[in-house]
C-alpha cells in the first residue's frame, strides 16, 4: 500500500547489500548508480546535470533504473570516481560543515578529480598563492590580502600591500594548522588557521566567497604539511601521517576563569582546547590567546577534578571543574551541568592519553613561561 512498484523490491534489496553511505537511505542517485543519505541527497540536487535524485520507496522507478543500480552501487562509484585521491586530500565525515562536503561531492562526480591527476594541480603542486579575504586585528572586517603557500620555503606567508615584498607574517609548515569555522567566522567558507610564534598560538581567519577555492587552499595546506612529515619522519606510514596534518579542536566553548591566587573574580573567557593546549581568548575571534595551559598525562601528576575548592568565592556559573597540574591548580567554571560534563569528558580523554616524548619538550617550556 506505499504505492510503489514491485521494481523497487530489487532495489531495496541491492540497498542493503551494497549500501556504504553514512546512514541508512532513503534515495539513490539514478545516474550515478549510488545511494545518498539524506544530507548527501540535498548536496547531489545541487548538480542535477551530473546527478538525478530520487526517493528508493516514493518515486516510480522503471526497470532499466533498477537494472542500472543493481549493476553499479556505491562500490563500483568508488572504484570508478575515487581511483586517485591523494593521500593528504580530506576526506568529509558526516559531521563536517557543508562547504567540506560539498566540494567533495562535487570533485568525485562533477570535475572528476580523482580520475584525472592534472586536475589536483592546484593543490599538489606545492606552490599555491592567491587573494583570501583576512579578519583584521583591530576593527575586525575582513581585508583582502595576498597569501603565499611554498613548500620550498617551508612556510605560508601573507602581504598586507599588494606590492610588499616583505610578508607581514611568515607562518612554518610544521607547526601550521587550519579548521573550518564558518558558525564561529560567521562565513560559510570560513577557515581558522593557525601557528605557533615564539611558541604561543596565533589565530587569523580567512574566507574566500568561492568554495574550491577555499578547499583548495586547505587541501593545499594538508599536502604541504604531509610532505614535510615525510621528510620529518622518514619510513612512517602514510596511515600514521595523515591525521597529523590538520587537526580540529578537541572543544571549545566560554567558561569562567580566575588568576593563578585563586582571589581575583572570575571572568568569561572563550577557551579553546587543542591537543594539549588549552588556551583562552576575551573573544572567540582574537588573534592571540590570553593565556594557555598545558595538560598533560596523570603519570605526570595532571588530573581533574569536578568542582571547586570550598573556599572559592567570585564565580558566577555554579558548575566547577578544577584541573590540578604539578605546579598549581587552574580553576574554571561552567554554566550548565552538560557543559561542565562535556568539558570534563574532554580534559580527561587528555590527561588519559601518555604523553609522547615530543611533548615532554612544549611541557619544559609552559614550565619556563613567566
Amino acid at each position: 500500500g506505499h504505492g510503489f512498484s514491485s521494481t523497487t523490491a530489487p532495489l531495496l534489496k541491492c540497498k542493503s547489500q551494497l549500501f556504504v553511505c553514512f546512514a541508512d537511505p532513503d534515495w539513490a542517485s539514478c545516474t550515478l548508480g549510488v545511494f545518498l543519505c539524506q544530507s548527501c541527497s540535498d548536496i547531489h540536487r545541487n548538480i542535477s546535470q551530473i546527478s538525478k535524485v530520487k526517493s528508493i520507496l516514493l518515486a516510480p522507478w522503471s526497470d532499466v533504473e533498477v537494472e542500472f543500480m543493481l549493476s553499479n552501487g556505491n562500490d563500483a562509484a568508488k572504484a570508478k570516481y575515487e581511483q586517485k585521491v591523494p593521500a593528504f586530500y580530506y576526506r568529509p565525515t558526516p559531521t563536517d560543515c557543508l562547504l567540506l562536503r560539498e566540494q567533495w561531492i562535487r570533485a568525485r562526480y562533477e570535475r572528476k578529480e580523482f580520475v584525472c591527476v592534472e586536475r589536483q594541480e592546484p593543490y599538489s603542486s606545492g606552490y599555491r598563492e592567491g587573494f583570501l579575504w583576512k579578519r583584521g586585528r583591530d576593527k575586525g572586517q575582513f581585508l583582502s590580502r595576498k597569501f603565499i603557500l611554498s613548500e620550498r620555503d617551508g612556510a605560508l606567508k601573507y602581504f598586507n600591500k599588494h606590492d610588499a615584498r616583505e610578508p607581514k607574517a611568515l607562518m612554518k609548515i610544521h607547526t601550521l594548522n587550519a579548521s573550518f569555522q564558518p558558525e564561529k567566522i560567521g562565513q560559510p567558507h570560513g577557515l581558522q588557521i593557525t601557528y605557533l610564534k615564539n611558541n604561543s598560538t596565533r589565530n587569523i581567519f580567512v574566507y574566500h566567497e568561492d568554495g574550491k577555492e577555499m578547499v583548495d587552499w586547505f587541501n593545499a595546506i594538508r599536502a604541504a604539511r604531509f610532505h614535510y612529515l615525510q621528510v620529518a619522519f622518514p619510513g612512517a606510514y602514510d596511515t600514521d601521517l595523515v591525521p597529523k596534518l590538520t587537526r580540529n579542536y578537541i572543544k571549545e566553548g566560554y567558561m569562567e576563569k580566575t588568576g593563578p591566587k585563586h582571589t581575583e573574580g572570575f571572568k568569561r573567557r572563550w577557551f579553546t582546547l587543542d591537543d594539549r593546549r588549552l588556551m583562552y581568548f576575551k573573544d572567540p575571534l582574537d588573534a592571540y590567546a590570553r593565556g594557555e595551559v598545558f595538560i598533560g598525562s596523570k603519570e605526570n601528576s595532571y588530573t581533574v577534578l569536578p568542582g571547586l575548592t570550598p573556599s572559592t568565592q567570585g564565580y558566577h556559573w555554579q558548575y566547577g571543574i578544577t584541573i590540578v597540574t604539578p605546579d598549581r591548580k587552574f580553576l574554571f567554571t561552567c554554566e550548565t551541568e552538560e557543559e561542565q560534563r562535556d568539558w570534563m569528558a574532554a580534559f580527561q580523554g587528555v590527561v588519559n592519553r601518555p604523553m609522547l616524548p615530543q611533548e615532554y619538550a612544549v611541557e619544559a617550556h609552559f614550565k619556563h613561561k613567566p
